[in-house]
């Protein structure tokens, strides 16, 4: 059951980071390379779908589950990864994991609509593995700095996905190649992260069913009792998922939405390319700050308020206020993520507590993220606008808010 911190068993002194690590800027710069990953395969993808929609005479609807498919297997995936890094280790699993992605992203590019569809799957899953291994890994190799890193591969995963979509287009041309091209060049950067990450398989010690930190004894150093029953594991879960809700909804639609209020398709790509860097920097305050606070529950509703700012804006001023908008909610979706990444390492206490943490939240979070996109566009077709989808956004933010409320309670699963 959740403790408050005045309740918890006296910590084990911490080791310092350099005694613990053989080679810690070795270790940064994999997790780094790994965190480029986690998300650019899904934004290079976007600027080509049209394309991809011609070349194989998709349907809207099914055209639309190319992007929906990683989402909803990121889910799926999700509770597999702390019995797989528990089994073989998170060293191991990231690995695998990284060269699955890239295979992934290369079956996708084959010529037949039906690798197309399972090289999404590939991917979604690769990505739930890495989403949910690499806060157990911060929490275990910087236990006193785990927000702060948390914060710096949240950022590194919205900068991977800003270059990636960022670049798609220019890479088709420079390539000459068509959209393929441009997307399986992607698989190259997959091919670094893995051998960047390779030293620290090399060193890994064998894998153990109970794992030490510095922070915890081995003895209690163990996944949490019925997890999927406490409120706190559900209040983080549901932060998680509505706020990757907002955003996987917003990536999807949001140029539409500016278009179709009369900005012209060039304006609104640039006003969105501003919202996704605009994370970059909410995706690294964010969690700095959580980490500086006992309690995180003003930041968790500071975040939810400027959602329903944005997107109100989108409401009321949609083109006039369309670059403030931008601004405001490229804070709220950046720093929502950097929170919700924050919570599983500030939530738990042991490496296998923030596994399995973020197993569950991830599950969750992204089985309730992959119905935005498509239920915001069913809305939009059932009424024939973009104001009754708004004001349902408007609602979920007032439930991330509630959730968000409780899981920035100063207590410990």
């Amino acid at each position: 059951m959740p403790v408050t911190r005045a309740q918890r068993p006296v910590a084990a002194p911490a080791v310092p980071v350099r005694d613990r690590l053989a080679h810690p800027a070795l270790l940064l710069t994999g997790i780094v390379l790994v965190a480029l990953n986690m998300r650019a395969c899904l934004a290079a993808i976007s600027p080509m779908v049209g394309e991809i929609q011609r070349t194989f005479g998709l349907s809207t609807t099914a055209s639309g589950l190319i992007t929906t498919v990683p989402v909803l297997f990121q889910g799926v995936g999700a509770p597999l990864t702390p019995r797989l890094t528990r089994r073989f280790g998170t060293e191991r699993v990231v690995l695998g994991a990284v060269l699955v992605l890239g295979a992934g992203v290369l079956l996708r590019v084959l010529p037949s609509v039906v690798a197309l569809y399972a090289g999404c799957v590939v991917i979604g899953v690769a990505i739930a593995v890495l989403n949910v291994s690499m806060p157990g890994l911060v929490k275990r190799e910087f236990p006193d700095r785990a927000a702060t890193m948390t914060g710096v591969y949240s950022t590194t995963m919205l900068v991977g996905a800003t270059l990636a979509a960022g670049s798609s287009v220019p890479l088709e041309h420079a390539l000459g190649g068509g959209w393929r091209a441009s997307l399986g060049t992607w698989s190259l950067l997959a091919l670094v992260a893995a051998i960047a990450w390779l030293p620290q398989v090399l060193r890994a010690r064998q894998p153990r069913t109970a794992e030490a930190t510095p922070l915890r004894p081995a003895a209690v150093a163990r996944p949490i009792n019925g997890i999927w029953r406490l409120p706190l594991a559900w209040q983080i879960s549901l932060f998680m998922g509505i706020s990757s809700l907002l955003v996987y909804t917003l990536v999807a639609w949001m140029p539409t939405i500016l278009a179709a209020h009369g900005m012209s398709r060039d304006e609104a790509g640039l006003v969105f390319a501003f919202s996704n860097l605009v994370q970059v920097a909410g995706a690294f305050l964010v969690p700095l700050l959580a980490g500086r606070l006992r309690r995180q529950s003003g930041l968790a509703l500071a975040m939810a308020a400027l959602n329903a700012a944005g997107i109100t804006g989108l409401l009321v001023a949609p083109v006039s206020g369309a670059w403030l908008v931008a601004a405001v909610l490229g804070v709220a979706q950046g720093g929502s993520l950097g929170l919700a990444l924050a919570f599983i390492v500030l939530r738990t206490d042991s490496a296998a507590g923030a596994a399995q943490l973020g197993g569950m939240t991830q599950a969750v979070g992204y089985l309730i993220a992959a119905a935005g996109p498509v239920g915001a566009g069913a809305l939009h077709q059932l009424t024939g606008g973009w104001t009754v989808p708004l004001v349902l956004m408007l609602v979920f933010a007032g439930i991330a808010a509630a959730a968000g409320l409780g899981a920035g309670r100063d207590r410990t699963l």
